[in-house]
């Protein structure tokens, strides 16, 4: 079974743990073509681009012109780690052991609109490219999306081969599930909700949606979780899965106290 995550807006490049071994993105060259693209554009266009405000634009202007292939050579650190929004303080990583690292590794995926996917270990650097820019690659290639869907479902399907269990545990946000060809995907794909209740009803809340989303993915990792139905028996946050409200491959776990 593997996980998928969202990346976050926010990124920390504060020191990260030592002691693990980093891994380096799979998309590298495909990384780099993207780059060269945001590298010719001024900070004006990318504000435009990005429906940024004129400081984010010109602080991801030097970003894009400080990106390298070669990551030994410039700030980079790993994903798992320098992701910094609502889902990642949820997963909490700095709490991982090396056995949770080398799990997590294997069995979750971080979605990208720069790298396509990444591994929690793989190096980053600075960068802020959401998957639903449209970006105009190619003639034939207007967006994220295009660029990047047939590379990201190959991927997955060959992750998938090596696990137990062919199944996709979509933890991600629509817009960066939308990356993946779900028809050619060669696995089960569960969908997960996390609903509190508020007054008389049980309702998504943004926030602690996002948070749950990190937390179900680390009772995941650190419970070494590969099996779809054993899914229906965890408790995280308060969260509990609601049967009445799930279907076959919709998952709902609901929260009576926030």
């Amino acid at each position: 079974m593997i996980s998928l995550l969202s990346p976050a807006k926010n990124l920390s490049f504060e020191p990260s743990p030592n002691g693990f071994k980093p891994s380096i993105p799979q998309f590298i060259e495909e990384s780099e073509v993207l780059i060269n693209k945001l590298k010719k554009l001024s900070p004006n266009k990318i504000s435009k681009l990005m429906k940024l405000n004129p400081q984010l634009s010109e602080l991801n202007y030097h970003r894009y012109q400080n990106w390298r292939a070669d990551f030994e050579e410039v700030e980079s650190k790993a994903a798992i780690y320098a992701f910094n929004g609502e889902v990642y303080r949820g997963l909490s990583a700095i709490d991982f052991t090396q056995k949770d690292l080398d799990f997590a590794q294997e069995h979750l995926i971080i979605l990208s609109g720069l790298h396509g996917i990444l591994k929690p270990l793989d190096l980053i650097q600075p960068y802020r490219l959401e998957m639903g820019t449209k970006l105009q690659i190619r003639s034939k290639i207007p967006n994220l999306y295009m660029f990047w869907k047939d590379k990201i479902t190959a991927s997955l399907n060959a992750l998938l081969e090596e696990q137990n269990e062919k199944v996709i545990l979509n933890l991600a946000s629509i817009e960066y599930f939308k990356s993946v060809d779900v028809a050619d995907l060669n696995a089960r794909v569960i969908h997960c909700q996390f609903l509190d209740w508020k007054g008389e009803s049980y309702k998504a809340v943004m926030t602690w949606a996002k948070l749950a989303r990190g937390m179900m993915a680390k009772k995941v990792i650190t419970e070494k979780i590969d099996n779809a139905e054993e899914l229906k028996g965890v408790a995280f946050g308060g969260y509990l899965f609601n049967d009445s409200m799930s279907t076959e491959d919709n998952f709902v776990f609901t929260r009576d106290k926030s």
